[in-house]
């Protein structure tokens, strides 16, 4: 849903004379001290009580058609029916509006003049933009949405992989279709010829993951999503992050491929000033999903996505009724997205970035707040290794070590699996974290070796503490039971006697850490020497 504003009303037509009428409180049959007024492009949002009711505007965009009494029910329906699936208990029901445009009433048996979504009503300042910009928005938060739009992608019906679908049009046509709306806006030579360059790129970038983009429909990727995941169209509902307002009206662009519906809050996130929620949400999102080949596609998604939100404002900036405040407030917005998008277009280097240390070291610690730091994405041994069993990452199977999911077969083809991963990520253009124990010199080798041949930088981060630091954390994590590792006290003392340490070779791609310090701190130096080391700036974008 586009940020609603206030707007004055028209009183040009019937349906204007209604809505005008509807700030009635008597119109509503339930207890109504005032109504208040929102509007978007293409809907009207009464605020009465606690509720709210949504209605749809005659208008014909081009991409949506509400023109007629039947198509805006249908619409109603179909909102009601597809926000039930994140926000159950917001979405009410679709009622009717009875009466005459002048004395409307929701309800009644009379002649029906309109329809309406009922909404539960929440504070505006519970949009995880406004929520942002007031620091209410923590990493937990952020974590917890991800593994929300992980299930429910999950669940999501897939599009079916046939002759008749080109899978290569529909990621290109609706890029295409935001500068075909936006260049006619614009007046400043300067304006124009960024958005000409971006378009540009898009086609360029689009003949690089065209494939990529069918692959990954046979594969089963897109999916019946949300649609239109930004800040503004999630809400803090009893302190629990809701997306709301999917796209209702365009069956297109809500049956996309799941990494561009990530890639759009990731992008939001980093366009507020909020890297950091922006990695802590992929990430998270990855880890759960698995879907590191999405990765890949992001700097496409996220330019396209950048681009969205830029058309959205713009049309706003160039509607009738907005003051020259507003229209400027929303240049202003316009402009911090393109140039988002300019910097996603630009030239990305990956790197990769293994870790080394024995379980308890503190690798895990010190990789996640690299992420943020980095604006990279780590993937975790532990967790891949029970996804290619089939086990989500906290099952705890018992297995010794050298059995069930840890004899070296198994060890061997994680792995291979974290390699295949790490060159799909750095090769996108992303630092890679790679979490693993990484004891073995053939394991490192493997990975300085696949760098090389991708052309990135190379750093491995030596993870250490002293080994009673290592055997008491082992100790409490087992019995906190919320993490994927099952290192016991038997495996670290197995580990310690068998691994192979750093070569002098090794040592000069190393980075020593020591995790028993305050860890934020560590981190900041240690980003610091990594960005330095891998030639990289530490920026998400």
């Amino acid at each position: 849903m586009d940020t609603p504003y206030d707007l004055p009303i028209k009183m040009g037509n019937d349906i204007e004379r209604m809505i005008n009428a509807l700030r009635d409180p008597a119109c509503y049959p339930h207890p109504v001290s005032r109504v208040d007024l929102l509007e978007t492009h293409i809907s009207w949002i009464l605020l009465a009580g606690d509720y709210a009711y949504k209605i749809k505007k005659p208008v014909n965009l081009g991409f949506l058609d509400f023109t007629s009494l039947a198509a805006r029910r249908y619409y109603c329906e179909e909102e009601l029916r597809l926000n039930h699936r994140l926000a159950p208990d917001l979405y009410l029901g679709t009622v009717a509006i009875t009466g005459g445009y002048a004395a409307p009433r929701f309800g009644g048996n009379s002649h029906v003049i309109e329809y309406a979504v009922k909404m539960r009503r929440f504070v505006q300042s519970a949009l995880l933009d406004v929520a942002l910009a007031h620091g209410a928005v923590s990493a937990s938060t952020m974590a917890a949405l991800a593994c929300k739009i992980a299930e429910f992608h999950a669940a999501a019906p897939g599009a079916m992989a046939t002759p008749a679908l080109d899978a290569t049009k529909s990621v290109l046509a609706p890029a295409l279709d935001n500068f075909a709306q936006m260049l006619p806006l614009l007046d400043a030579p300067q304006d124009i010829g960024e958005l000409a360059r971006l378009r540009e790129w898009t086609l360029r970038e689009h003949r690089r993951v065209a494939r990529l983009a069918g692959e990954r429909l046979a594969a089963g990727f897109v999916r019946e999503c949300h649609g239109d995941l930004h800040l503004g169209n999630v809400a803090l509902i009893g302190g629990t992050a809701t997306p709301f307002d999917c796209v209702e009206f365009s069956p297109a662009l809500r049956w996309i491929d799941t990494i561009s519906e990530v890639a759009f809050l990731a992008m939001d996130l980093e366009v507020h000033g909020r890297r950091d929620l922006a990695c802590v949400f992929l990430n998270s999102y990855l880890e759960l999903s698995g879907d590191y080949d999405g990765v890949a596609m992001l700097p496409y998604y996220l330019v396209y996505r950048a681009l969205i939100r830029a058309k959205v404002i713009l049309i706003r900036a160039c509607g009738n009724g907005v003051t020259r405040a507003q229209a400027e407030q929303a240049r202003e917005a316009y402009h911090r997205y393109i140039a988002f998008a300019v910097s996603c277009a630009g030239a990305r280097r990956g790197a990769v970035v293994i870790t080394h240390g024995t379980s308890g070291s503190g690798k895990t610690t010190v990789a996640k707040l690299l992420v943020q730091e980095l604006g990279a994405v780590r993937v975790r041994s532990d967790v891949e290794r029970k996804r290619s069993h089939g086990l989500g990452a906290l099952a705890n199977t018992g297995a010794a070590s050298g059995a069930g999911i840890y004899t070296a077969d198994a060890t061997r083809r994680t792995y291979a699996q974290l390699s295949r991963h790490a060159c799909s990520i750095a090769g996108a253009g992303f630092p890679v974290i790679v979490d693993a124990t990484f004891l073995r010199r053939n394991q490192r080798a493997a990975f300085l070796a696949m760098a090389r041949e991708l052309g990135v930088p190379f750093s491995i981060l030596d993870v250490s503490v002293p080994h009673e630091v290592m055997r008491t954390r082992i100790v409490t994590r087992a019995a906190q039971n919320r993490d994927a590792s099952e290192a016991t006290l038997a495996v670290l003392e197995e580990q310690i006697a068998s691994h192979e340490p750093l070569s002098a070779g090794e040592l000069a791609y190393a980075i020593t850490v020591n995790s028993e310090s305050d860890p934020a701190k560590s981190a900041a130096a240690v980003c610091a020497r990594l960005a330095h080391n891998l030639q990289i700036r530490p920026s998400y974008g």
